[in-house]
C-alpha cells in the first residue's frame, strides 16, 4: 500500500484538534503517517495531541511561521508518496484517504485530487450546505475565477507535483525548500494551485463524494473579508512576475469573482454592510461576470439586498428556506455527478 503523509498545522485549535486527529486515525486506509506541526501554538493544542498513542503520529515543533510555514515544515518531514493536508479545526470522513489514493492510482496524469466539502458550524454540526465545485477541466482561467479545491483540508497531492514548484530560499538563516509561499498569510492555497496549473503539466481533478468537513468560523468577519480581498490582489501581483499575460487577460475579472465569493460569505454571516460592499466591488471590477454567470451573480446581489431591506425575522425565514433548497439541490448535483 502506498504511504500517505497527512500534514496538520497546529495553532490555537484546542477546542477542535482532538476530533481532527481522531478523524485521521479513523481512516479506513491505514498506511499513513500523521505529522502534527506545532506552529508555536499558544494554547493547549499540543498537550492534547500528545495524549494520542499511535506510532503513526509525529509531532514537530517550530517557531511560528504561519499556516504556509507549518505546511512546508510538514512536507520536509514527510516520507509519503502522496501528501494530504488537513487544517486543525476541520474533519475527514472515514473513507477520505482511501478514495483519493484510488483516484490518484487510477489516473496517473492527475497530480492533485480533491473533493467537495460539507460545511459545519463552530459546534461541528452540518449546516445543510456544501462546497460543490467543478471536478474536471480545471484550467488556469478557471482558477483565476474560482477555487474549486475550496479549502486547505481537501487536497491530496503527489510528491513530484510539489517538487516541481519548489524553490530554495534562505528566509530564516539557512537555505530550505519551500512549496507554499510564506509571504502569504491568506490565499496561500490558491496561489500554490495556480503555480501548479501554470508551471507544470499535472492535472487537477476532483471526485464527487463530500469527504471533508469544513468548519465555518464567524470570528473577525469584517477584517477577515477585507484581508482576503487584499491577499487575492497579492496573488495577482505574484502571478504577474511569471505569467503577466494571464494577469492582463483575467486579472480584473478575477477580482469580480473574488468579490462575489466574499459578498456571499458576508451574506451567510449576516453582515449587510460587507455584503453590499463586495457586491458593489464585484460589479465595479468587471461587469462581464453578469454575462458569464448570471444566475449565481444575481443570487448574491439578491442576498445582499434582502439582508439590507428585510426585517431580521423575515430575513431569517427567507434564509432558512433558501438554505434548504440549496442543500437539496447540492445533494442532487453530487448524487448525479457521482454516477
Amino acid at each position: 500500500m502506498t504511504l500517505v503523509s497527512v500534514i496538520v498545522p497546529v495553532y490555537g485549535v484546542e477546542a477542535y484538534i482532538a476530533k481532527t486527529v481522531q478523524s485521521v486515525l479513523d481512516q479506513t486506509y491505514g498506511n499513513f503517517e500523521l505529522i502534527l506541526v506545532d506552529d508555536e501554538s499558544p494554547d493547549r493544542s499540543v498537550e492534547i495531541c500528545q495524549r494520542f498513542e499511535d506510532s503513526r503520529i509525529t509531532i514537530v515543533h517550530q517557531k511560528n511561521r504561519g499556516l504556509a510555514g507549518a505546511r512546508n515544515t510538514g512536507i520536509r518531514h514527510a516520507q509519503g508518496t502522496y501528501l494530504a493536508f488537513l487544517d486543525g479545526d476541520d474533519l475527514w470522513q472515514p473513507t477520505k484517504l482511501a478514495r483519493h489514493v484510488e483516484h490518484l492510482e487510477q489516473n496517473p496524469d492527475v497530480g492533485l485530487s480533491f473533493s467537495p466539502s460539507v460545511l459545519i458550524d463552530e459546534a461541528g454540526d452540518p449546516t445543510g450546505t456544501y462546497l460543490t465545485p467543478r471536478l474536471q477541466a480545471i484550467t488556469a482561467e478557471y482558477l483565476f475565477r474560482n477555487n474549486p479545491i475550496g479549502n486547505g483540508s481537501t487536497p491530496v497531492i503527489r510528491r513530484p507535483v510539489l517538487e516541481a514548484i519548489a524553490v530554495q530560499q534562505d528566509r530564516y538563516g539557512q537555505v530550505e525548500t519551500f512549496y507554499f509561499d510564506e509571504d502569504f498569510r491568506r490565499s496561500e492555497d490558491i496561489e500554490c494551485w495556480l503555480r501548479i496549473c501554470l508551471l507544470t503539466a499535472w492535472q487537477i481533478e476532483g471526485i464527487a463524494e463530500p469527504l471533508t468537513l469544513y468548519r465555518i468560523n464567524a470570528g473577525g468577519l469584517s477584517a477577515s473579508l477585507v484581508q482576503q480581498f487584499d491577499s487575492w490582489q497579492q496573488v495577482l501581483q505574484k502571478v504577474a512576475t511569471y505569467a503577466p499575460e494571464r494577469v492582463e487577460q483575467w486579472g480584473q475579472l478575477s477580482l469580480a469573482y473574488r468579490s462575489r465569493v466574499l459578498s456571499r460569505k458576508a451574506v451567510r454571516l449576516r453582515n449587510g454592510a460587507m455584503a453590499r460592499h463586495f457586491a458593489q466591488q464585484m460589479l465595479a471590477s468587471d461587469w462581464r461576470i453578469l454575462r458569464q454567470e448570471p444566475a449565481p451573480t444575481l443570487r448574491v446581489l439578491g442576498g445582499a439586498g434582502l439582508l439590507t431591506i428585510l426585517p431580521y425575522p423575515l430575513y431569517r425565514l427567507a434564509e432558512s428556506g433558501a438554505a434548504q433548497l440549496m442543500g437539496a439541490w447540492q445533494r442532487q448535483k453530487m448524487s448525479t455527478s457521482g454516477r
